[in-house]
């Protein structure tokens, strides 16, 4: 069984990973439960480099695949913020209730049709032998009225994706998974796995 190391502290995305590699011939570890420490400056421009910047910190502390993430909320009225800013945004240490408020704060009154938005995630995987590959995705989607919803995590309860009348923070992690910025780039991860692998 091959060893991935995901490069995050957060257990909600680490139980996201783990569902949707549910079935490959690998193990999946946070850095957290390797104990690997390193924190990584995000001083890329976009989502991938972020996310490359990350998984290159962290494979050299191991031999093991690693997948790093990148990923955050734009909302076009506010062009774009807080895109790669997302989890400093009012900083480090404020929380999503705290972030999702100001939000919906600076869309008070702005038309539905103008609280376009969208999940974007970057995902970057290094093989042991220091290949880099890397997927972006992104989940539609709008800012509601107020915040819904106890599933989801950081931004979740603001974001209704298209098609959608209910928060991604009302939705199950399936469903969620099935449509989610960060399901379709782990997806995407998951073949090049595979093929990899040779599975």
């Amino acid at each position: 069984m091959k060893k991935i190391v995901f490069a995050t502290g957060n257990e909600n995305k680490v139980k996201e990973v783990k569902k949707i590699l549910e079935g490959l011939d690998v193990e999946v570890f946070s850095k957290k439960e390797l104990d690997i420490k390193d924190e990584v400056e995000e001083t890329g421009t976009t989502f991938e480099e972020n996310a490359i910047l990350k998984a290159k910190a962290i494979s050299k502390y191991t031999d093991s695949i690693v997948i790093a993430d990148d990923s955050g909320l734009e909302v076009d009225y506010l062009n774009k913020e807080p895109g790669i800013y997302s989890s400093r945004y009012l900083g480090e240490d404020t929380s999503y209730e705290i972030k999702n408020q100001e939000i919906l704060r600076r869309l008070e009154g702005v038309p539905e049709e103008k609280r376009t938005a969208r999940f974007v995630c970057a995902m970057a995987i290094i093989m042991p032998n220091g290949e880099c590959l890397t997927a972006v995705e992104t989940m539609e989607g709008r800012i509601g009225l107020s915040a819904s919803g106890k599933n989801g995590f950081g931004y979740d309860p603001i974001f209704y994706p298209n098609g959608y009348n209910i928060s991604s923070a009302d939705m199950s992690l399936e469903e969620k998974n099935l449509i989610s910025h960060r399901g379709k780039a782990l997806r995407r991860i998951r073949e090049i796995i595979k093929e990899k692998l040779g599975d």
